[in-house]
């Protein structure tokens, strides 16, 4: 143990039951609830984005939740310094902050560090992202192996970053990310817990939880959406789970059923995708916990009382 204040971390795939647990300890702790999930700071998706309703949102302080307009982009570098000051906030007013959420690079931003990567000159990543999948990953190979060996061929994305980071700056992307900086992990004690329940229960609480959405103002939530002109077409509040699918159904494209169908598949691969990265990515010290969640899982932290 060290004298480092507190922070709390819940965190695993959407639905799992994060944000009951996080109030809960928040209740009984004094605490308070700070968003770690990258759809819920957009205040204009509280329903598609399952945050937590208003009334759960007075019963205890909670920070980062819809604070960010949908004009605007919030990248894991500025959550992970909007963070920084309510975990600060939270520790000067003598409250625990609790860190709730399934944006696994908001939080590995926060603990560890972002990587000082220059800015990436625009000739040089027009050329990369234009380049065929094939080719991309062959000139990798050539100037950046390592990255070539870690990445999976069909990450195109991530292929393309690592290409376009050593061509503009000189230095492989795996050089800078080993320059991070700006973490807390060294400056809190961390609780953290990680909620993997059973798949099948998850994914059943995905669909039920979809359903509910439709029914109770996420349709109207996208058309608010879609009818404002200042957001731009790719802005990651259009993009996210439920957006296009309800998008698709107001223009007339596909019927409620399908748009339905659509946004509950999305739901389940991204659920999949989070289950995976919070089973493999963080420390292998992190207590994985695959019971149903429920008050029990207090327990874990001892300072709850």
């Amino acid at each position: 143990m060290t004298d480092n204040p507190k922070l709390a971390l819940i965190a695993g795939p959407t639905a799992s039951g994060k944000s009951a647990l996080a109030i809960a300890l928040a209740e009984r702790t004094g605490g308070t609830v700070i968003n770690a999930d990258s759809a819920q700071v957009y205040r204009d998706l509280r329903i598609l984005s399952a945050r937590p309703p208003a009334e759960d949102e007075a019963s205890v302080p909670h920070r980062l939740f819809g604070y960010i307009d949908g004009a605007e982009s919030c990248s894991a570098a500025r959550w992970a310094a909007d963070a920084r000051a309510e975990i600060a906030a939270a520790h000067a007013a003598g409250s625990l902050p609790i860190l709730v959420g399934g944006t696994g690079l908001y939080i590995r931003t926060l603990l560890d560090g972002i990587a000082p990567v220059p800015a990436i000159d625009p000739t040089i990543r027009e050329a990369v992202r234009a380049l065929p999948v094939a080719e991309a990953r062959a000139a990798l190979t050539r100037e950046d192996p390592g990255a070539a060996r870690r990445l999976a061929p069909a990450d195109t994305t991530r292929v393309a970053r690592a290409l376009e980071v050593v061509r503009s700056t000189g230095r492989t992307l795996a050089q800078w990310q080993a320059a991070r900086e700006g973490g807390i992990a060294d400056r809190v004690t961390l609780t953290p817990l990680i909620l993997l329940p059973d798949r099948e229960w998850l994914f059943a609480r995905c669909d039920a939880r979809l359903a509910a959405m439709f029914d109770e103002g996420g349709i109207e939530e996208v058309r608010a959406l879609l009818a404002r002109t200042d957001i731009p077409n790719d802005a990651p509040v259009r993009r996210a789970i439920g957006v296009p699918e309800i998008a698709a159904m107001l223009a007339g494209k596909i019927d409620r059923d399908e748009a339905l169908d659509r946004a509950r598949l999305s739901t389940r691969q991204y659920a999949k995708r989070q289950y995976t990265w919070f089973r493999n990515q963080p420390p292998a010290d992190w207590p994985r916990e695959t019971r149903t969640p429920s008050a029990d899982l207090l327990d874990y932290f001892s300072f709850a009382g």
